[in-house]
């Protein structure tokens, strides 16, 4: 399929939430356990700011996906590190987008100086971890039982990519 991707604008408030809001009514991908508001949009709008951050279309024009870059931490001493934020529906995954999605923030990170990006994963989320560990990235830190959602315990792994 020939999927596009656009800047993610207040032009796509409601499919990014909507999509973000999927992954928490039905997967550990998203970690809050109630649905945002549209309002959350603006949110995610902040946290990465300066950063690269895309909506994903289907061939349809439908938005199907939404990813960004943010900074890990305000402090200066941290500024060489981003963390990656990306949500595709199911029936979109194993296209290729993931990877293509972490080779454009990849390249642009680079230019902006950034060393490491880390992804906060739940221990559930195995699709997510396999995924990681693929494409480079190595676990770097486990928060062992701090979730639970939908009655499970999970850890809060965190994966590490040099550029």
């Amino acid at each position: 399929m020939n999927y596009t991707f656009a800047p993610m604008t207040k032009a796509y408030r409601k499919p990014v939430i909507d999509i973000f809001n999927y992954f928490i009514e039905n997967s550990f991908a998203a970690y809050p356990e109630r649905v945002l508001s549209y309002d959350a949009f603006d949110h995610f709008l902040i946290m990465s700011t300066g950063f690269p951050r895309v909506v994903v279309k289907a061939p349809t024009g439908q938005i199907i996906g939404f990813a960004f870059l943010q900074h890990y931490h305000p402090a200066s001493s941290l500024k060489k590190t981003a963390m990656i934020t990306y949500f595709i529906l199911p029936e979109h995954t194993r296209n290729g987008l993931g990877e293509k999605i972490l080779e454009r923030f990849i390249s642009e990170a680079k230019s902006q100086g950034i060393v490491y990006i880390l992804a906060s994963i739940s221990s559930l989320n195995q699709e997510s971890i396999h995924f990681h560990l693929k494409n480079g990235f190595s676990e770097c830190g486990r928060f062992v039982g701090i979730g639970e959602k939908f009655g499970k315990t999970f850890d809060m792994v965190w994966m590490q990519r040099q550029l």
